[in-house]
């Protein structure tokens, strides 16, 4: 029996994180990270997963933390982890910006950096980006995040490039509204409504997390070893405009 696969993903304690770790819990030893550490505890208890580590990845040295904390060789990479804030650029405080920048930019950055060389020893190795629509399209009075995730988007493509011939793919998943706390959060009806959002998306859906995990699914597989470098938005149309 051939031995599981080591994989790491971030922000894994709810939402989209969560159901991808549930989704591979069973093939791989999943390893999920998050901030809180006795959730992560008793999540690993109930489905399995490796190993948990509780670390703050919005804070400069997270990702150094979290690498150090496992102590394991990655073979896949899920830098889901990420930070919306709604607000307008002169309401934004330096504090949500630099958290922004880091938690969505420069953590997956540093993890990608650590992971690397492991993959590029073994010649095998498998890194997903979670992207945003809003880094594809802009998204107003959402700037700090529209950009930082178009930073993602980038830093897909620049590492599919460097790391090609090493057998590491590199992509990134864009999705839209996908179904998860964020949408059914009470202080979001301070902005705009459930069914405002659905009025903007084409299929009048949302995105589910079990199809963002089964899109990272086909990434992972020896079905998508020559698809890399590539933003795939996950949008029920929503990229198209309405």
């Amino acid at each position: 029996m051939m031995n599981k696969k080591n994989i790491l993903i971030t922000g894994s304690s709810r939402g989209i994180g969560l159901e991808i770790a549930k989704h591979f819990a069973s093939d791989y030893n999943v390893f999920i990270t998050g901030r809180d550490e006795q959730k992560l505890e008793m999540l690993s208890k109930q489905y399995g997963f490796k190993g948990y580590y509780s670390c703050d990845l919005s804070l400069t040295n997270g990702a150094e933390k979290l690498i150090s904390g496992l102590n394991t060789d990655f073979d896949i990479l899920i830098n889901n982890a990420g930070m919306y804030i709604y607000n307008p650029i002169d309401k934004m405080s330096p504090i949500e910006t630099v958290s922004s920048m880091v938690l969505n930019s420069l953590t997956p950055y540093e993890l990608i950096k650590r992971v690397v060389p492991y993959m590029k020893k073994q010649k095998w190795g498998r890194i997903i980006n979670i992207g945003s629509i809003s880094g594809v399209m802009g998204e107003a009075n959402a700037s700090i995040y529209s950009m930082t995730k178009a930073a993602l988007i980038g830093l897909t493509k620049s590492l599919a490039l460097e790391l090609a011939q090493d057998d590491i793919t590199v992509n990134i998943i864009n999705p839209g509204w996908v179904d998860t706390e964020l949408i059914n959060n009470d202080n979001l009806e301070d902005d705009f409504s459930k069914d405002e959002i659905m009025e903007t998306i084409p299929q009048r859906r949302f995105v589910t997390p079990d199809e963002i995990a089964s899109a990272c699914e086909f990434l992972i597989s020896d079905k998508a070893k020559t698809i890399t470098g590539q933003s795939i938005n996950i949008c029920a149309g929503l990229s198209l405009g309405c």
